[in-house]
């Protein structure tokens, strides 16, 4: 299978082979049921997250092979390419009116979709809150017990394809209004506060000790962060530009659904 997808991307004329279109149109269907992922999560101490490449070439190229069609629910009418997701009562997923996840996506038992959206190839594992008007972008991995809070923006990334996605651990809490984008990496139980921005440049700096500690594209786990600015020297002058503050880290006394406010209005931060 992943011999035909990569020779396939490489000329795009094979897309015209029912073969090769079968092929990419399994892998969309392994991964609407999550038997295949976009990358898989460490199987060992000291193990970075592994990106399936082939996998993702497949989603693009699924694309190509779609037609445009019209989709009619009630008095709502959509035309795209792409089917929408189904089956979400035998699935054990929520959905409320007017979520909507594409096909492709996959959805864990117990996952909550208030109005929001989840796009494919994206993997939301169980008992996680995607809440109102969030977005959880292609490929995208969400781990179990999440909660991603009202206006939370989870980028998306398709190319270039060996570029790891979003990845939000077991356990974390994203504050509202978050963006999380270019292949950033949260860890387990971290806790991100309202309106911070995380990019692959958007420098992370650890407040904690008696020295700042700098990182780019990883929350550690159990981190607590809010939003920050940096002075930066411009031609025209100085300036403040956006960064993140590790504040403190989550306490192992508190009970976990109470801490994800508590540790961030213990530094008084508002959620």
């Amino acid at each position: 299978m992943h011999e035909m997808i990569d020779l396939a991307w490489k000329d795009r004329n094979l897309l015209r082979d029912a073969d090769v279109v079968s092929h990419i149109e399994a892998i969309i269907e392994k991964l609407d049921r999550g038997e295949i992922r976009v990358a898989e999560p460490p199987k060992g101490p000291n193990v970075e997250w592994t990106v399936n490449d082939w996998v993702k070439k497949a989603v693009i190229m699924y694309f190509p092979i779609r037609q445009m069609h019209t989709i009619e629910l009630g008095p709502l009418e959509f035309h795209d390419k792409m089917k929408l997701k189904r089956g979400y009562a035998q699935m054990g997923v929520r959905v409320v009116p007017h979520a909507v996840a594409r096909y492709g996506a996959y959805l864990a038992r117990g996952v909550i979709m208030m109005p929001s959206y989840v796009n494919i190839g994206a993997y939301v594992d169980s008992d996680t809150m995607v809440d109102t008007w969030a977005t959880v972008g292609s490929c995208a991995q969400i781990g179990k017990g999440v909660h991603l809070s009202g206006g939370v923006g989870i980028g998306g990334v398709l190319e270039p394809v060996q570029a790891a996605p979003v990845i939000v651990e077991d356990g974390c809490f994203i504050g509202s209004r978050a963006i999380v984008v270019e292949g950033v990496r949260v860890g387990q139980e971290a806790v991100l506060g309202a309106n911070v921005v995380l990019t692959a440049s958007t420098r992370i700096i650890d407040v904690t000790g008696p020295e700042p500690k700098e990182m780019k594209g990883f929350v550690p786990p159990r981190s607590v962060v809010i939003p920050g600015t940096v002075q930066k020297k411009f031609p025209s002058g100085e300036y403040g530009v956006p960064c993140a503050l590790i504040i403190g880290q989550r306490k192992e006394s508190t009970d976990k659904k109470t801490s994800l406010n508590e540790a961030l209005r213990e530094h008084g931060v508002p959620v």
